[in-house]
């Protein structure tokens, strides 16, 4: 049975951080692909993302093509609502796929707040889970289970709130994400402040 990886996330923008967990947890539980899902609203999230669902699509595709086996699923972007990943599991247990064939991954500084998930525990009958550490996050909470895989993986130190930080002040995002994915940020203007109109 095929295996499928499963990355959420804002994606805003994806970054090589992201990229890095999902070949780790490819390579360590042998997986036959990888599905990046951009949220539409993620519910975690105090604010709205800095660039369009389309944008950010976008850049995980982009992303993803330099990568063998991994695609990028729209799923989380065509429905209302906040994007729940215990609805988004069910879609895809309603599309054929059985709860032993996925695996979400997911960072060990999320897992470390997944009882403050909705629909938590029973989202975690839905799927194998796979928490992969974090720079800087200790994992002494992150016990095995039979449908919960930790992966030990050295992941590059870096977050989107900092590259919208850098791009912002005109600094360098060069190896921080893919060269393709900072072509688009740098085409597309993402995440520059917008110019001050001069009153008169």
């Amino acid at each position: 049975m095929i295996r499928v990886g499963i990355l959420g996330g804002t994606f805003d923008p994806i970054h090589n951080g992201h990229l890095e967990a999902a070949d780790a947890a490819r390579r360590e539980l042998m997986l036959d692909r990888i599905m990046l899902l951009p949220a539409r609203t993620p519910p975690h999230r105090s604010s709205e993302p800095r660039a369009s669902a389309f944008h950010r699509f976008a850049m995980a595709a982009l992303a993803a093509t330099a990568k063998p086996g991994m695609e990028v699923s729209d799923l989380e972007l065509h429905r209302d609502g906040p994007s729940y990943t215990s609805i988004t599991l069910q879609q895809l247990l309603a599309e054929g796929y059985q709860p032993s064939q996925l695996f979400f991954i997911l960072g060990a500084d999320a897992y470390a707040e997944i009882a403050t998930w909705h629909d938590y525990p029973r989202l975690l009958d839905f799927s194998n889970f796979v928490i992969v550490s974090r720079p800087g996050i200790a994992t002494s909470h992150v016990t095995s289970g039979p449908r919960l895989f930790f992966v030990a993986a050295d992941t590059p130190d870096v977050s989107s709130t900092e590259i919208r930080r850098r791009v912002s002040a005109g600094e360098s995002i060069d190896g921080l994400v893919p060269s393709i994915v900072a072509d688009h940020i740098r085409r597309h203007r993402l995440y520059v402040p917008a110019p001050v109109t001069a009153v008169m």
